[in-house]
Protein backbone atom coordinates (compact mmCIF):
# COMPACT_ATOMS: atom_id res chain seq x y z
CA UNK A 1 0.00 0.00 0.00
CA UNK A 2 1.36 2.85 -1.15
CA UNK A 3 1.35 6.30 1.35
CA UNK A 4 0.79 9.37 0.77
CA UNK A 5 3.91 11.35 0.20
CA UNK A 6 5.01 8.03 -2.40
CA UNK A 7 1.59 8.40 -4.11
CA UNK A 8 2.36 12.68 -4.61
CA UNK A 9 5.87 11.89 -5.91
CA UNK A 10 3.71 9.90 -8.57
CA UNK A 11 1.51 12.62 -9.14
CA UNK A 12 4.35 15.03 -10.00
CA UNK A 13 4.15 17.34 -6.50
CA UNK A 14 7.53 19.09 -6.24
CA UNK A 15 6.91 19.99 -2.61
CA UNK A 16 6.78 16.00 -1.84
CA UNK A 17 9.47 15.08 -4.14
CA UNK A 18 11.71 17.65 -2.66
CA UNK A 19 10.87 16.23 0.92
CA UNK A 20 11.15 12.68 -0.43
CA UNK A 21 15.18 13.37 -1.31
CA UNK A 22 15.97 14.61 1.85
CA UNK A 23 14.61 11.56 3.83
CA UNK A 24 16.32 9.94 1.66
CA UNK A 25 19.69 11.40 1.56
CA UNK A 26 19.32 11.26 5.38
CA UNK A 27 18.73 7.51 4.92
CA UNK A 28 15.61 7.73 7.26
CA UNK A 29 13.24 4.64 7.50
CA UNK A 30 10.24 6.59 5.77
CA UNK A 31 13.07 7.24 2.73
CA UNK A 32 13.26 3.64 2.47
CA UNK A 33 10.40 2.65 2.30
CA UNK A 34 9.35 5.01 -0.04
CA UNK A 35 12.01 3.78 -2.29
CA UNK A 36 10.96 0.21 -2.27
CA UNK A 37 7.06 1.70 -3.51
CA UNK A 38 8.81 3.68 -6.01
CA UNK A 39 11.17 1.19 -7.64
CA UNK A 40 8.33 -0.27 -9.89
CA UNK A 41 7.76 2.43 -11.36
CA UNK A 42 11.02 3.09 -12.50
CA UNK A 43 12.99 1.98 -15.44
CA UNK A 44 11.74 4.66 -18.12
CA UNK A 45 14.24 7.69 -17.56
CA UNK A 46 17.23 8.28 -20.30
CA UNK A 47 20.21 8.39 -17.36
CA UNK A 48 23.06 10.87 -18.52
CA UNK A 49 26.34 11.25 -16.73
CA UNK A 50 28.10 14.61 -17.28
CA UNK A 51 32.28 14.29 -16.43
CA UNK A 52 35.41 16.09 -17.13
CA UNK A 53 38.33 18.06 -14.94
CA UNK A 54 37.01 20.79 -12.88
CA UNK A 55 36.69 23.82 -15.16
CA UNK A 56 35.58 22.55 -18.42
CA UNK A 57 31.80 24.03 -18.02
CA UNK A 58 30.51 21.28 -16.76
CA UNK A 59 27.40 23.31 -15.08
CA UNK A 60 27.16 25.44 -17.93
CA UNK A 61 26.92 22.55 -20.68
CA UNK A 62 23.80 21.14 -18.47
CA UNK A 63 22.08 24.47 -17.81
CA UNK A 64 22.63 24.62 -21.43
CA UNK A 65 21.48 21.50 -22.31
CA UNK A 66 18.30 21.09 -19.86
CA UNK A 67 16.83 24.55 -21.44
CA UNK A 68 17.06 22.87 -24.64
CA UNK A 69 15.31 19.76 -23.97
CA UNK A 70 12.12 22.30 -22.30
CA UNK A 71 12.89 24.49 -25.39
CA UNK A 72 12.47 21.89 -28.44
CA UNK A 73 11.03 18.66 -27.01
CA UNK A 74 8.95 19.94 -23.54
CA UNK A 75 10.64 17.12 -21.70
CA UNK A 76 10.86 16.93 -17.66
CA UNK A 77 14.22 17.19 -17.07
CA UNK A 78 15.96 16.07 -13.47
CA UNK A 79 19.73 17.41 -12.62
CA UNK A 80 21.31 15.81 -9.81
CA UNK A 81 24.35 18.33 -9.16
CA UNK A 82 26.90 16.64 -7.39
CA UNK A 83 29.18 19.07 -4.98
CA UNK A 84 32.52 18.38 -3.32
CA UNK A 85 31.89 18.01 0.61
CA UNK A 86 33.53 20.51 2.69
CA UNK A 87 36.29 18.41 4.62
CA UNK A 88 35.76 20.89 7.75
CA UNK A 89 31.80 21.36 8.24
CA UNK A 90 30.63 18.29 5.81
CA UNK A 91 28.66 20.53 3.86
CA UNK A 92 28.46 21.23 -0.01
CA UNK A 93 28.89 24.16 -1.63
CA UNK A 94 26.08 24.40 -3.94
CA UNK A 95 27.86 26.65 -6.43
CA UNK A 96 26.78 24.75 -9.16
CA UNK A 97 22.95 26.21 -8.69
CA UNK A 98 25.10 29.94 -9.47
CA UNK A 99 25.60 28.45 -13.23
CA UNK A 100 22.24 27.15 -13.55
CA UNK A 101 19.97 30.65 -12.95
CA UNK A 102 18.61 30.17 -16.28
CA UNK A 103 16.21 27.09 -14.98
CA UNK A 104 15.08 28.29 -11.79
CA UNK A 105 10.88 28.66 -12.31
CA UNK A 106 10.71 26.26 -14.86
CA UNK A 107 8.01 23.60 -13.72
CA UNK A 108 9.47 20.78 -16.21
CA UNK A 109 12.93 21.18 -14.47
CA UNK A 110 14.35 19.77 -10.68
CA UNK A 111 18.25 20.78 -9.77
CA UNK A 112 19.04 19.34 -6.60
CA UNK A 113 22.64 19.75 -5.42
CA UNK A 114 23.85 17.07 -2.76
CA UNK A 115 27.47 16.48 -1.38
CA UNK A 116 29.33 13.91 -2.85
CA UNK A 117 30.23 12.97 1.67
CA UNK A 118 33.61 11.76 0.90
CA UNK A 119 32.80 9.29 -1.79
CA UNK A 120 35.88 8.32 -3.80
CA UNK A 121 33.81 7.67 -7.23
CA UNK A 122 32.67 11.14 -7.34
CA UNK A 123 29.08 10.44 -6.63
CA UNK A 124 27.46 9.88 -3.56
CA UNK A 125 26.01 7.05 -2.07
CA UNK A 126 22.05 8.15 -2.25
CA UNK A 127 23.02 9.69 -6.14
CA UNK A 128 21.23 6.23 -7.47
CA UNK A 129 18.21 6.73 -5.44
CA UNK A 130 18.13 10.18 -6.62
CA UNK A 131 17.63 8.79 -9.85
CA UNK A 132 15.06 5.90 -9.16
CA UNK A 133 13.08 8.49 -7.49
CA UNK A 134 13.25 11.22 -10.42
CA UNK A 135 12.29 8.25 -12.68
CA UNK A 136 9.09 7.59 -10.88
CA UNK A 137 8.10 10.88 -10.74
CA UNK A 138 7.89 11.02 -14.22
CA UNK A 139 11.03 12.99 -15.44
CA UNK A 140 12.41 11.64 -19.16
CA UNK A 141 15.53 12.98 -18.75
CA UNK A 142 18.07 12.56 -15.77
CA UNK A 143 21.20 14.36 -15.71
CA UNK A 144 23.68 13.80 -13.49
CA UNK A 145 26.61 15.98 -13.11
CA UNK A 146 29.64 15.09 -10.65
CA UNK A 147 31.91 16.78 -8.93
CA UNK A 148 34.88 16.55 -11.89
CA UNK A 149 37.70 15.24 -9.09
CA UNK A 150 39.47 13.86 -12.36
CA UNK A 151 41.42 10.43 -12.14
CA UNK A 152 38.13 9.20 -9.58
CA UNK A 153 35.56 10.17 -11.92
CA UNK A 154 34.53 6.99 -13.50
CA UNK A 155 31.96 5.90 -11.52
CA UNK A 156 28.97 7.89 -13.51
CA UNK A 157 30.05 4.83 -15.93
CA UNK A 158 28.19 2.81 -13.84
CA UNK A 159 25.09 4.72 -13.32
CA UNK A 160 24.01 6.15 -16.02
CA UNK A 161 23.31 5.09 -19.83
CA UNK A 162 24.80 7.68 -22.02
CA UNK A 163 28.03 9.50 -20.76
CA UNK A 164 29.49 12.79 -21.68
CA UNK A 165 33.45 13.40 -21.07
CA UNK A 166 33.67 17.08 -20.98
CA UNK A 167 37.03 19.04 -22.49
CA UNK A 168 38.23 22.02 -22.70
CA UNK A 169 41.71 23.66 -24.54
CA UNK A 170 44.20 25.45 -22.52
CA UNK A 171 43.63 23.23 -19.19
CA UNK A 172 46.91 21.36 -19.54
CA UNK A 173 48.94 18.83 -20.68
CA UNK A 174 46.29 16.48 -23.10
CA UNK A 175 47.87 13.13 -22.27
CA UNK A 176 46.02 13.36 -18.72
CA UNK A 177 42.83 12.99 -20.08
CA UNK A 178 44.19 9.43 -20.90
CA UNK A 179 45.98 9.30 -17.85
CA UNK A 180 43.00 10.00 -16.06
CA UNK A 181 40.71 7.09 -18.04
CA UNK A 182 37.90 9.07 -18.13
CA UNK A 183 38.00 8.85 -21.77
CA UNK A 184 37.75 5.35 -22.11
CA UNK A 185 34.02 5.98 -20.40
CA UNK A 186 33.08 8.71 -22.75
CA UNK A 187 30.14 7.72 -25.06
CA UNK A 188 29.97 11.52 -26.28
CA UNK A 189 32.78 13.24 -26.26
CA UNK A 190 32.56 17.30 -25.84
CA UNK A 191 34.93 20.27 -26.34
CA UNK A 192 33.63 23.10 -24.32
CA UNK A 193 34.71 26.80 -24.07
CA UNK A 194 35.58 25.97 -28.49
CA UNK A 195 35.73 29.71 -28.69
CA UNK A 196 39.28 29.89 -26.96
CA UNK A 197 42.76 29.43 -28.74
CA UNK A 198 44.09 25.63 -29.24
CA UNK A 199 40.98 24.17 -29.92
CA UNK A 200 42.42 22.07 -33.05
CA UNK A 201 45.05 20.62 -31.29
CA UNK A 202 42.32 19.38 -28.73
CA UNK A 203 40.24 18.00 -31.40
CA UNK A 204 43.08 16.57 -33.28
CA UNK A 205 44.71 15.23 -30.07
CA UNK A 206 41.15 13.41 -29.06
CA UNK A 207 40.84 12.44 -32.40
CA UNK A 208 43.95 10.63 -32.35
CA UNK A 209 42.55 8.83 -29.30
CA UNK A 210 39.54 7.74 -30.53
CA UNK A 211 41.90 6.33 -33.93
CA UNK A 212 43.70 4.16 -31.84
CA UNK A 213 40.83 2.51 -29.67
CA UNK A 214 38.68 2.67 -33.47
CA UNK A 215 41.06 1.95 -35.97
CA UNK A 216 40.64 3.57 -40.01
CA UNK A 217 42.21 1.80 -42.83
CA UNK A 218 45.34 4.47 -43.82
CA UNK A 219 46.35 4.96 -47.22
CA UNK A 220 50.14 6.00 -47.59
CA UNK A 221 52.11 6.77 -50.40
CA UNK A 222 55.59 4.49 -51.82
CA UNK A 223 57.38 5.52 -54.30
CA UNK A 224 54.40 7.09 -55.95
CA UNK A 225 52.19 4.64 -55.85
CA UNK A 226 49.17 4.80 -53.00
CA UNK A 227 48.87 1.84 -50.58
CA UNK A 228 46.76 1.23 -48.44
CA UNK A 229 47.27 -0.50 -45.00
CA UNK A 230 45.26 -3.30 -43.97
CA UNK A 231 44.01 -3.02 -40.82
CA UNK A 232 41.39 -4.22 -38.39
CA UNK A 233 37.82 -4.47 -39.20
CA UNK A 234 35.32 -1.84 -37.18
CA UNK A 235 32.61 -4.13 -35.86
CA UNK A 236 29.77 -2.21 -37.86
CA UNK A 237 27.66 -2.32 -34.66
CA UNK A 238 30.13 -0.68 -32.63
CA UNK A 239 29.32 2.70 -31.31
CA UNK A 240 32.27 5.10 -31.51
CA UNK A 241 31.92 8.61 -29.30
CA UNK A 242 31.43 11.78 -30.95
CA UNK A 243 33.31 14.73 -30.33
CA UNK A 244 31.52 18.04 -30.43
CA UNK A 245 32.60 21.47 -30.28
CA UNK A 246 30.28 23.82 -27.98
CA UNK A 247 30.65 27.33 -25.97
CA UNK A 248 28.16 26.50 -23.29
CA UNK A 249 27.69 30.53 -22.32
CA UNK A 250 25.80 31.32 -25.64
CA UNK A 251 24.22 27.64 -26.33
CA UNK A 252 26.42 27.03 -29.47
CA UNK A 253 26.46 22.94 -30.06
CA UNK A 254 24.44 22.04 -27.67
CA UNK A 255 21.49 20.93 -30.45
CA UNK A 256 24.27 18.79 -31.78
CA UNK A 257 25.23 17.52 -28.23
CA UNK A 258 21.23 16.37 -27.72
CA UNK A 259 21.55 14.92 -31.35
CA UNK A 260 24.27 12.87 -30.33
CA UNK A 261 22.82 11.71 -27.01
CA UNK A 262 19.49 10.55 -28.91
CA UNK A 263 21.54 8.61 -31.17
CA UNK A 264 23.31 6.60 -28.55
CA UNK A 265 19.86 5.90 -26.92
CA UNK A 266 18.74 4.81 -30.33
CA UNK A 267 22.28 2.95 -30.77
CA UNK A 268 21.71 1.02 -26.96
CA UNK A 269 18.21 0.18 -27.52
CA UNK A 270 19.34 -1.71 -31.41
CA UNK A 271 21.97 -3.30 -29.93
CA UNK A 272 20.35 -4.21 -26.72
CA UNK A 273 22.92 -2.57 -24.82
CA UNK A 274 19.99 -0.52 -23.30
CA UNK A 275 18.99 -3.64 -21.20
CA UNK A 276 22.59 -4.97 -20.80
CA UNK A 277 23.73 -1.44 -19.47
CA UNK A 278 20.70 -1.56 -17.06
CA UNK A 279 21.04 -5.45 -15.79
CA UNK A 280 24.85 -3.94 -14.65
CA UNK A 281 23.81 -0.93 -13.24
CA UNK A 282 21.23 -2.42 -11.03
CA UNK A 283 23.13 -5.33 -10.53
CA UNK A 284 25.60 -2.78 -9.46
CA UNK A 285 23.28 -0.88 -7.10
CA UNK A 286 22.62 -4.98 -5.54
CA UNK A 287 25.71 -5.60 -4.69
CA UNK A 288 26.34 -1.85 -3.04
CA UNK A 289 23.24 -2.60 -0.58
CA UNK A 290 24.03 -6.34 0.23
CA UNK A 291 27.60 -5.25 1.16
CA UNK A 292 26.09 -2.41 3.56
CA UNK A 293 23.48 -4.40 4.82
CA UNK A 294 25.90 -7.24 6.27
CA UNK A 295 28.43 -4.68 7.25
CA UNK A 296 25.31 -3.31 9.09
CA UNK A 297 24.26 -6.89 10.60
CA UNK A 298 28.06 -7.54 11.52
CA UNK A 299 28.24 -4.80 13.54
CA UNK A 300 25.01 -5.23 15.41
CA UNK A 301 25.99 -9.07 16.30
CA UNK A 302 29.50 -8.91 17.60
CA UNK A 303 30.25 -7.81 21.04
CA UNK A 304 32.21 -4.40 20.97
CA UNK A 305 34.68 -5.56 23.60
CA UNK A 306 35.71 -8.73 20.73
CA UNK A 307 35.81 -6.13 18.13
CA UNK A 308 38.25 -3.81 20.29
CA UNK A 309 40.54 -6.67 21.18
CA UNK A 310 40.86 -7.31 17.24
CA UNK A 311 41.38 -3.91 16.04
CA UNK A 312 44.65 -3.99 19.04
CA UNK A 313 45.63 -7.00 17.71
CA UNK A 314 46.39 -5.26 14.23
CA UNK A 315 47.62 -2.21 16.10
CA UNK A 316 50.34 -4.41 17.46
CA UNK A 317 50.78 -6.71 14.71
CA UNK A 318 49.87 -9.87 16.26
CA UNK A 319 47.33 -10.01 13.80
CA UNK A 320 46.84 -8.96 9.80
CA UNK A 321 43.88 -7.24 8.99
CA UNK A 322 43.34 -10.32 6.67
CA UNK A 323 43.45 -12.42 9.40
CA UNK A 324 41.27 -10.56 12.04
CA UNK A 325 38.11 -10.43 9.62
CA UNK A 326 39.02 -14.36 9.26
CA UNK A 327 38.96 -14.42 13.23
CA UNK A 328 35.49 -12.12 13.28
CA UNK A 329 33.93 -13.71 10.96
CA UNK A 330 35.02 -17.41 11.61
CA UNK A 331 35.86 -17.53 15.22
CA UNK A 332 39.00 -18.87 14.28
CA UNK A 333 40.10 -20.34 17.30
CA UNK A 334 43.59 -21.17 16.94
CA UNK A 335 44.38 -16.93 16.42
CA UNK A 336 42.44 -16.48 20.10
CA UNK A 337 45.89 -16.68 21.94
CA UNK A 338 47.72 -14.42 19.82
Amino acid sequence: MEDLLTRSVLAGNRLALARLLTQVENDSPAGRAALEELFPHTGKAHLIGVTGAPGTGKSSLVNQLALHYRKTDQKKVAVIAVDPSSPFTGGAVLGDRVRMRDLSGNDGVFIRSMASRGSVGGLAQMTAAFTQIFDAAGYEIVIVETVGAGQSEVDVARLAQTTIVVEAPGLGDDIQAIKAGILEIADVLVINKADRPGVEHTERALRSMLALAHPAPRVYRHHGQAMTVITPKVDQGLWIPPIVKTVATDGTGIAEVADSIARHAGHLRVSGEWASRDRARLGSELEAALEQALTRRFFQNIQKEKYNEMVEKVVRRALSPHEAVKVLLNGNSKQETV
